[in-house]
């Protein structure tokens, strides 16, 4: 690299942006490299879907409220950043299925609905005598001679069955991606459970090894709320890189330099580009560029959480556990429920409940477009059914989504591969993560983060050297 600096662009403040400028930076001061960076976002504030908000003493999140344990990639980032001291564990294991109109226990030493313990799940009611039969044939049947990707539900109903995967796989599985487990590629989502049966034919088996080897279970937040996350990231950041409430228009290269349109009229140059966006957002920004047009056919689902505060009185039928999920055949509009003063006990003041429920997904998207009175109804008739409260909530705080929730449809994985292949002969330099791509949890956007600072990294001295 030459002496003088050169830019290297970020587009995109959602956490997956903010890993990458702040590895970026941090490579760049270590080994005193000619280059800034400038991270470029929309709107007025950083950390895209990544929202904390405080109300009479209660802790509500906006949209994610936690991250696994076992994905150790933002427990370092927190590290780095300076505010490892304020991760919590969530306090209570306890989960429930309603399904069959009632709400039954998720067999205890299930991980993601794959049994690991039999015992409890020869004595759950979620499945009747013939379904638990059906369900332990995993044991003996052998392993697909499949090699193609398949979907989630294809996969998992060869292995349990149909009533297994209906009232306990699907409603956890599809609760993640606000998708239908019939169209969800399982090596884009899950591959471990790929591999696990690769390995170990059976998938209760292989899933119980790769429990008891991870030694790491539950999820994890930060005691002030995901947001800190976000606001020790940009405290480490140099305030002179970052340019909020400016949109990138139009992205074009030409020979080693990229050009890139703003909307306020300005125009920027860059050695090379990180694109944090959305998947739907790169036709446009890269219009001039036919391979990006496809992404326009990848389906993302609108969502919505639905965050109610009631006195402690007012629930009359509390359950003991962190929330449940709801299979489709049940008659309700929520997906999901936390009962996140019990999951998050910081979140919500003594003699309070806050009630977290979640609406959307692939052929249900509706709700989601409801007006805020029409919405709160919805919510709130559903949870007075299940827990007979009397009393109208304190509070409600309605957080919309649209297209959040990225599709990872069979062949998803491939149709990634071949774009990144395109673009490294056509715009190389030009690097692209975040949820759209390559996993769509706090951890995996952080991952994609810092490979792609990384990437920028070796991009350059490679350009360097030849």
């Amino acid at each position: 690299m030459g002496s003088e600096k050169q830019k290297v662009v970020i587009i995109g403040g959602g956490i997956t942006g903010l890993t990458s400028a702040y590895y970026l930076q941090d490579i760049i001061k270590k080994e005193h490299l000619p280059l800034e960076i400038k991270l470029i976002e929309a709107n007025r504030r950083l950390g895209g879907k990544i929202q904390t908000l405080r109300r009479d003493g209660y802790m509500v999140e906006k949209g994610p409220d936690s991250f696994l344990a076992r994905k150790t990639s933002a427990v370092q980032l927190a590290e780095k950043v300076g505010i490892k001291n304020e991760l919590i564990r969530n306090t209570t294991r306890n989960s429930y299925v309603l399904a069959k109109n009632k709400l039954f226990s998720v067999p205890d030493g299930a991980v993601l609905g794959i049994p690991t313990n039999i015992k409890p799940f020869i004595f759950s009611g979620l499945f009747s005598v013939m379904g638990k039969l059906r369900a332990s044939a995993d044991l003996i049947i052998p392993r697909s001679k499949v090699q193609t990707d398949v979907s989630l539900g294809s996969f998992f109903r060869r292995r349990f069955g149909d009533e297994m995967v209906e009232n306990l796989i699907e409603p956890l599985l599809s609760g993640i991606y606000a998708g239908d487990i019939d169209q969800l590629s399982l090596r884009s989502t899950f591959p471990q459970f790929y591999e696990a049966e690769r390995k170990h034919r059976s998938l209760m088996i292989g899933t119980r090894k790769a429990s008891i080897n991870s030694g790491t279970e539950g999820f994890i937040t930060f005691k002030n709320g995901l947001e800190s996350l976000v606001t020790a990231l940009e405290n480490n950041l140099d305030s002179s890189s970052i340019l909020k409430g400016v949109r990138v228009e139009r992205i074009e290269k030409d020979r080693n330099e990229f050009y890139i349109e703003l909307n306020n009229g300005e125009r920027l140059n860059a050695v090379s580009v990180i694109a944090a966006l959305p998947h739907y957002l790169l036709p446009t920004i890269f219009s001039k560029y036919e391979f990006f047009r496809f992404l326009s056919n990848i389906p993302a689902t609108s969502v919505a959480t639905v965050s109610m505060a009631f006195s402690e009185q007012a629930v009359k039928k509390p359950i003991n556990g962190s929330g449940f999920v709801v299979s489709r055949n049940s008659d309700y509009s929520i997906n999901a429920c936390t009962l996140t003063h019990k999951k998050w006990p910081h979140t919500a003041p003594k003699g309070k409940v806050l009630l977290r429920s979640h609406i959307g997904r692939v052929g249900d998207e509706t709700v989601v477009g409801l007006s805020d009175t029409e919405i709160e109804q919805v919510v709130y008739e559903d949870l007075q059914r299940l827990l007979e409260i009397t009393e109208k909530p304190d509070f409600t705080i309605i957080s919309r989504w649209n297209k959040a929730m990225p599709q990872y449809t069979i062949g998803h994985k491939d149709r990634v591969d071949q774009l990144n292949e395109k673009i490294s002969r056509n715009l190389s330099g030009l690097f692209i993560a975040g949820s759209s791509f390559n996993g769509i949890g706090i951890p995996d956007c952080i991952d994609q983060g810092e490979r792609a600072a990384g990437d920028v990294i070796r991009y350059l001295r490679s350009f360097c050297e030849n």
